[in-house]
């Protein structure tokens, strides 16, 4: 019979070993008492023990031992060799094929992978390559567009590889407005994923992967709305994370970022994705970031999980974000000129009397009314065009019966998201764009973060760009000192603000041009 093991590297006396010990051993083969040559195959990264029965060499060999326990003799044998720390580099485990006494050591495929994914974005990273991404669940790019810009800021550069989303109009809208994240090679996929064949794409694997699982059956409105007991039981959704997973084990990307609805993190769903990561060979990382910390007036908590593949070298820390944009200090400086008589301005009555009804059976839906010296903003959902019982609502400043919808502009620059990005979009489909979206600054800083520490190695200091709140953006330019010598000097650059933003955008999309 064939027997096959899983061994944990460990060390004797500074040298390298596994351990193999039990009946699996006799039952294929190894025989106590038995000598083998240790044979290195480089080419195939593999060792070979070979019965000294089988050959004339006699060098580098190691015996089988036994061990008797309650009566019973199993066989035993130590593998010690500096080969296993040349061979296997890096990793922890191999596997082991033992048929007809014969030995062979190889890397488990994880290791193998994880080795892969490590050497190619290494190897783009020291060649000023662009990074290629798979972007899940993609909706409008709103997240793909602040990762790239905020990578860009540390002079990493990316395309989306593929991108998936099955309402075609989000899809539409990134392809139109967010042109410069997609490419000739680019792979625009309009589908539930879970009618994809992702195998079919990965012809080549990724470096890094971005998604944001739909959250309707985590979120408190989404469970209350659909009379949910967990996550997993929304029967559009639930399943989507095991998409996510699939993946991230076909596409192999060295770094990947999940976020969703704070809710998430207790869900069944979110444990087994921790797991699987784990078993994959990334380490995690997990924060709950509010928008308002971000600069920006929506206070959308968003938990947020990035992981790193075992063997890159970073110092990512969500400790390290800062703010990319400068908080408006109310919700009037970026109101869009709605006159007081537009017919926007509503008494909506039947909301008025949906609110006393719930309010009289104990229940707790109810609208929130804000003003134009608000200094925070409630998250504004997917579905905000439908002027819902818990919306939010602008109240006339002189009527107190009449309120309206933020505008769709108005939606953008609560999230800090500018304005090109529901170019071309109905009202109804541009604040579902927005609503489902993220706080732009927020993933801006989170890219940069991420951008810095995978480029810790070969990032060129004179491409990096550093915002400090949103006010400037500093940065390191050569200047000579003489002839022979030349130093690095900070420099610092006052960035505009129009829209409640600072135009730090088109600074980066001018250097990534150069």
């Amino acid at each position: 019979m064939t027997t096959v093991l899983t061994c944990k590297i460990g060390e004797s006396k500074g040298v390298p070993r596994i351990w193999l010990e039990g009946e699996k051993l006799a039952r294929a083969g190894v025989s106590i008492g038995s000598k083998y040559r240790i044979r290195e195959q480089p080419e195939d990264g593999r060792l070979e023990l070979i019965p000294l029965a089988e050959s004339a060499a006699s060098a580098a060999t190691c015996k089988v031992s036994k061990r008797v326990r309650k009566g019973i003799i199993r066989p035993l044998m130590e593998i010690r060799t500096a080969l296993l720390s040349s061979l296997f580099s890096g990793m922890e485990k191999v596997r082991v094929a033992i048929r007809k006494g014969r030995i062979v050591v190889t890397a488990l495929r994880i290791e193998v992978m994880i080795r892969e994914r490590v050497r190619r974005l290494q190897l783009k990273l020291a060649a000023k390559e662009k990074l290629n991404v798979v972007s899940l669940f993609h909706g409008g790019g709103v997240i793909d567009k602040a990762l790239h810009v905020g990578l860009m800021a540390a002079g990493v550069a990316s395309v989306i590889q593929l991108g998936v989303e099955m309402e075609p109009e989000y899809l539409e809208s990134s392809l139109r407005n967010n042109s410069e994240i997609w490419a000739d090679h680019s792979i625009a996929a309009c589908s539930d994923i879970r009618d994809l064949d992702l195998v079919e794409y990965a012809d080549e694997q990724t470096d890094l992967l971005w998604a944001g699982i739909p959250c309707t059956g985590a979120s408190i409105a989404g469970v209350a709305k659909n009379n949910l007991e967990f996550a997993e039981e929304h029967s559009e959704v639930g399943s989507l994370f095991v998409d996510y997973l699939e993946a991230v084990k076909v596409f192999n990307p060295a770094i990947t970022l999940l976020e969703n609805v704070t809710g998430y993190q207790k869900s069944a769903s979110m444990a087994v994705i921790r797991s699987k990561l784990e078993s994959y060979g990334y380490h995690l990382f997990e924060e709950v970031l509010d928008g308002n910390d971000f600069g920006v007036l929506e206070g959308r908590s968003r938990m947020v999980l990035v992981a790193i593949s075992r063997g890159l070298e970073t110092d990512f820390s969500f400790d390290n974000l800062r703010p990319t944009a400068v908080k408006p200090e109310t919700l009037g400086e970026i109101l869009d000129d709605v006159p007081l008589d537009s017919p926007a301005w509503k008494t909506y009555d039947y909301l008025v009397e949906k609110e006393l009804r719930d309010k009289a059976e104990g229940k707790g839906f109810a609208r929130t009314l804000v003003t134009p010296d608000s200094t925070r903003v409630p998250t504004v959902t997917k579905t905000y065009a439908k002027a819902q019982s818990t919306g939010i609502f602008l109240m006339h400043p002189f009527d107190p019966e009449l309120t309206r919808l933020l505008t769709p502009a108005e939606h953008a620059r609560v999230k800090g998201i500018p304005l090109e990005m529901i170019a071309g979009l109905s009202m109804t489909v541009a604040h579902e764009v927005l609503g489902q979206s993220v706080v732009f600054p927020l993933f801006v800083s989170l890219g940069r973060e991420l951008g810095l520490a995978m480029n810790m190695k070969y990032r060129d200091p004179c491409k990096v760009l550093d915002f400090r709140s949103g006010l400037a953006i500093r940065s390191l330019q050569p200047r000579r000192v003489n002839e022979s010598e030349v130093e690095l000097e900070e420099t610092e650059e006052a960035i505009a603000v129009r829209d409640g933003r600072p135009m730090y955008q088109q600074q980066l999309f001018e250097f990534e041009a150069a």
